[in-house]
């Protein structure tokens, strides 16, 4: 997963921080640097008179005040410190602008607000103390001077508390500001970090699932090219190969034959001509939607096109003209027959209409069955059984050994029919079986739930498929 814009300044403030110790950018050490000298000199300055009023010699009060003022200095890392410092300094009357900032940095920490408060009521009463005691000992002062000036009892107190409070409450609630909104923007950059991750791993999911639908397109192009074409074409080759054995010898069959070749030739021409025209029909929505989407659009066209034409393929016609269907069965065995393979057809049940998906699969396991005898069981016996059950559909396409005396027909294979069958059948929810026979031959078997096909719908979760036994039994 690639690293996200926070990641990458979270790694960047680390550095920083680890070259300026707590601080996480160089303005604020320059300016705490600042303030700490700035209260450094404040408090020298009033170290002077501190040293005056308690008989100490004037350097020792400087340098007291100079110590005490640095102490603003770590009021980042240590907001507690300085705010005990700036207590204990105020009898002395120095480090004004110490407490302002420490009360404020204290505030916007992420010290528990029990501390807070605790601290911030005892610097309160600590300057509420001094300020009345110096402004009682003021008022004194010029009762002595002034004889008529005769303050009432509550002028100090009252004054005290008002100077009191506007020196240290404005610095505790902009920190309980700051720190608030410090807090919340920090909450919003790590929900949007959330975000793009979350946005990450959809795009990631999104990417697996475009290549998987990529995948099953390609498959699903593959087996309908693979069902459309390769029967016609088989038929073709197999009655080339007759008609090149009975030129000579029959030329009555050969003519036949060649009709039939052509007929072939036209049919397959034609498919091909509609699944194109399908093609070109998805072309300019494909060009549309790939300015607007992933690649994998025109794919998808070009599955939807072949599964169009697979289900307009019908042999002969069908149910409607919707696709291949059940009905067109004995065509199919027909068009076998004409190509010299002795083919029965065996039905057993009362015919119904199907879903269109359940009678194109069972049309399609036969066609594909058929072809394979084509290209593998020259000369072959074919028994084709077909069972309308109660609550699914069985067919069953089995051969016999292969007659050594015909003509094979040497027709490629791809070893994806068999595959193709198997899928389709599954897909449905049914069972697929197939294998050699006991008596040299082949037998496939497939057994179709009538419910899902009724319904027009594809596999369903739920449906129980028919047990292997039922699929391998032959249709009696």
């Amino acid at each position: 997963m690639t690293t996200t814009g926070a990641d990458r300044d979270a790694a960047g403030t680390e550095r920083v921080a680890r070259s300026w110790w707590w601080w996480g950018r160089r303005r604020s050490v320059v300016l705490d640097v600042s303030l700490a000298v700035v209260s450094a000199l404040e408090c020298g300055l009033e170290g002077i008179g501190f040293a005056q009023q308690t008989s100490l010699p004037v350097p020792v009060g400087v340098l007291f005040g100079l110590v005490v003022g640095s102490v603003l200095l770590v009021r980042r890392k240590w907001p507690i410190t300085v705010v005990l410092v700036s207590i204990a300094v105020t009898p002395a009357e120095m480090g004004y602008l110490m407490g302002i900032v420490g009360l404020y940095s204290l505030a916007a920490s992420e010290v528990p607000r029990r501390f807070t408060a605790a601290l911030a009521g005892m610097s309160t009463v600590a300057v509420y103390i001094v300020t009345m005691v110096r402004l009682r000992q003021d008022v004194a002062q010029a009762d002595v001077d002034q004889q008529d000036f005769d303050p009432s009892g509550w002028y100090v107190p009252v004054v005290s508390l008002f100077m009191t409070l506007g020196l240290n409450a404005p610095p505790v609630l902009f920190g309980l500001y700051i720190g608030a909104r410090r807090r919340l923007m920090e909450s919003l950059r790590e929900r949007a970090d959330s975000l793009e991750q979350e946005l990450s791993l959809l795009a990631d999911r999104a990417e697996q699932r475009a290549q998987w639908a990529r995948q099953e397109e390609r498959t699903r192009i593959a087996r309908e090219m693979h069902d459309v074409v390769a029967h016609r074409v088989s038929l073709m080759v197999v009655h080339a190969a007759a008609l090149q054995a009975v030129a000579l010898k029959d030329p009555q069959k050969a003519v036949k034959n060649a009709a039939l070749v052509g007929d072939m030739g036209r049919q397959a021409l034609t498919e091909l001509r509609e699944m194109l025209g399908v093609l070109r029909e998805e072309a300019p929505a494909a060009a549309s939607a790939a300015s607007e989407g992933p690649a994998a659009l025109p794919l998808a066209a070009v599955g939807r096109a072949a599964a169009a034409a697979a289900e307009a393929a019908a042999e002969d016609g069908g149910a409607g003209g919707d696709g291949p269907c059940l009905d067109s069965l004995e065509a199919l065995v027909e068009q076998s027959r004409q190509a010299g393979v002795v083919v029965e057809l065996l039905v057993m049940g009362e015919a119904r209409p199907y879903g269109a998906e359940v009678e194109q699969t069972a049309y399609r396991v036969v066609q594909e069955a058929l072809t394979n005898v084509h290209k593998h069981a020259a000369g072959a016996k074919v028994v084709v059984r077909l069972a309308h059950r109660e609550a699914e559909v069985a067919m069953q396409v089995e051969n016999g050994p292969s007659d050594a005396t015909a003509a094979d027909a040497h027709l490629p294979s791809g070893g994806n029919g068999l595959v193709g069958m198997r899928e389709r059948v599954t897909r449905l929810g049914g069972v697929f079986v197939s294998g050699p026979t006991d008596a040299g031959g082949f037998r496939v078997s497939a057994v179709l739930p009538v419910a899902v096909a009724g319904a027009g719908a594809g596999a369903a979760p739920g449906a129980a498929p028919a047990p292997d036994a039922a699929a391998e039994a032959e249709v009696s």
